[in-house]
């Protein structure tokens, strides 16, 4: 069985930010990754998961724009000193809170000068930051509409241009089986690239236990590939209490 771990942004939403890390080591969890860890300054989060004795696995990145604009643009052409700027203070951020991985988020864009953009951004990050793991994950284009990386072949594609070891695949199971169909299969095809491993059931996103997907056979699938990293449940829970929603994890 796979190690798992909570997406606090999402899991434990019922309560107070700074409540959640508690929480979410009394369900259990030894790490949690945050989407956006930027309201707060990062100290602040560091105490709280020093505190429960909580690993950092990922946060997003770019930073949202508070005063409006996409929380995502590193495959929009002409923003690459924003997207520069914006990763400096990204890494500052990861480092006093020793994040794990970074998400770069594509944003909404399409074609050739994206593509080319997203690229030489995700060098640039690379580059910049060269022991500092980042990633990419496809989103589905029902949820995030003109999302530029909206498929598991075009995230391959863009792995190979970037080439860079500290540049892997972020495989969720819930956009994976929203964009192909098949959630396991895409783990068969791709799963090989994968650094980081997020799960929720689809349609609804709630917790494993509902829609096609075979959650049992595709956590077996995980271990038989030789995966070493957690698998993050990232999912809003269908119950009031996010711990009434945790009897997946067996």
């Amino acid at each position: 069985m796979p190690r798992f771990a909570a997406n606090i942004s999402m899991l434990f939403a019922e309560l107070p930010y700074l409540e959640r890390f508690s929480a979410a080591a009394a369900a259990g969890f030894k790490a949690v990754e945050i989407l956006f860890p930027y309201e707060l300054a990062a100290k602040e989060t560091k105490r709280a998961l020093l505190r429960h004795d909580l690993e950092l696995l990922l946060i997003n990145a770019p930073p949202p724009n508070y005063t409006g604009g996409t929380p995502g643009y590193a495959a929009q052409p002409g923003g690459s000193d924003r997207f520069q700027r914006d990763i400096r203070r990204v890494l500052r951020y990861a480092d006093v809170l020793g994040a794990g991985a970074i998400h770069i988020m594509a944003g909404y864009a399409k074609g050739d000068e994206a593509q080319e953009t997203f690229v030489e951004n995700l060098r640039w990050a690379a580059d910049r930051a060269p022991e500092q793991q980042f990633t990419i994950e496809p989103l589905n284009t029902g949820d995030q509409p003109g999302y530029f990386l909206d498929d598991y072949n075009l995230a391959a594609e863009i792995l190979d241009a970037v080439n860079r070891p500290n540049v892997g695949l972020q495989y969720d199971a819930y956009h994976a089986q929203m964009i192909h169909g098949d959630a396991a299969q895409v783990w068969e095809s791709f799963g090989n690239r994968a650094v980081h491993v997020q799960i929720g059931a689809a349609p609804s996103r709630c917790e494993p236990g509902t829609g096609p997907v075979d959650f049992d056979a595709l956590f077996q699938a995980i271990d038989a590939s030789g995966y070493q990293g957690w698998v993050s449940a990232e999912y809003t829970p269908s119950t009031k209490r996010t711990e009434d929603s945790l009897a997946w994890m067996g």
